[in-house]
């Protein structure tokens, strides 16, 4: 017989899978007598959960609502598609981010590593800007290609493409070297090698169909402009308009800055850091646009973009130590 924490686990586990249980068969199921399900019932029901018994000789329980929230449990997809929808909800404009930021924080402490590790894969933040709807992507592929970009395996999947093709027409899979996941303009991308187009390519995530199982390890490839951000720029904004391009490290979670960076590549570095490349028609207009983050900011490049926050600081600087005539130091209290 298992520790009665064990038991009690799998007990809610069971009860959250269907909506009835005869109490026998929760008994058979666990391996306990009928009295020892009874009295695992009652101390669920003291920490909070409400269980509803029913009575006869078929009598049994089902988990019901209550006046409050107890501690939940959550199988491994369960878990995932929480994590996922978390992420989401910190940019949903929708007044909840504080709140989702900190309930993600929460789930991502208690977590099993094996299933951290997978949603830290997943390095993805979903937006939506401009009024547009957001696209839908599965949460199950975004996993799949996560996958097999750290797992640097070749990518076997069917791709809709953006107009109905004719009748009768056949559309080969494609096979790819998965290199990245990133956001862009509210969509999500896999960045990828093109084994039949011998190219670099990018795939909206929310028209790919994954295959199985996955194909052979391969060894990666450098991306043209040396990383996924500058290629991400140079494919979706072409950027060969804006005479200044610059990168910097912010001390900000990527779903903190992603929803006010309209155009930029942002990539998840870790807990509380990012990686930003964006580009403006000034050295001067890009780095105020990255200084209005409230965070510290570590430049990487290039010489320009250092200078011009040297510049605004200064100015900024001056602007403060000034004094209108006929204004007075703001009032205190």
């Amino acid at each position: 017989m298992p520790k009665t924490s064990a038991r009690l686990l799998s007990l809610l586990s069971l009860l959250q899978a269907r909506r009835d249980w005869p109490g026998a068969l929760l008994a058979e199921r666990l391996a306990v007598s009928p009295r020892t399900i009874r009295r695992d019932v009652d101390r669920l029901r003291e920490l909070g959960y409400p269980i509803v018994a029913s009575k006869g000789p078929e009598g049994g329980y089902r988990l019901g609502a209550g006046t409050r929230l107890p501690p939940l449990l959550f199988d491994d997809e369960q878990a995932i598609a929480v994590t996922v929808a978390l992420q989401i909800a910190t940019t949903a404009g929708a007044g909840i981010e504080e709140a989702a930021a900190r309930a993600l924080t929460t789930v991502r402490q208690v977590m099993p590593g094996r299933l951290r590790h997978r949603i830290e894969a997943l390095q993805l933040s979903a937006v939506e800007r401009s009024g547009r709807p957001m696209p839908q992507a599965d949460s199950g592929v975004l996993l799949t290609l996560s996958t097999a970009v750290h797992a640097r395996e070749v990518l076997r999947f069917d791709y809709a493409p953006a107009h109905p093709p004719a009748p009768g027409t056949d559309i080969p899979p494609r096979q790819v070297q998965p290199h990245h996941v990133v956001t862009w303009g509210g969509r999500w991308y896999l960045v990828a090698w093109d084994l039949d187009r011998d190219d670099w390519r990018t795939f909206r995530v929310d028209r790919i169909s994954p295959r199985t199982p996955t194909g052979p390890r391969f060894t990666p490839r450098e991306l043209p402009g040396g990383d996924v951000s500058a290629f991400v720029v140079s494919r979706f904004q072409g950027y060969d308009g804006w005479p200044c391009r610059g990168e910097v490290i912010l001390d900000l979670p990527a779903e903190a800055v992603t929803p006010y960076l309209s155009d930029g590549v942002v990539e998840h570095l870790g807990p509380g850091r990012c990686r930003v490349v964006a580009s403006s028609w000034s050295w001067t207009g890009l780095a105020a646009t990255l200084g209005r983050f409230d965070a510290d900011i570590e430049v990487v490049g290039p010489p320009e973009l250092s200078d011009a926050f040297a510049r605004l600081a200064l100015r900024y600087a001056d602007a403060g130590r000034r004094r209108w005539p006929g204004v007075g130091p703001p009032a205190t209290g």
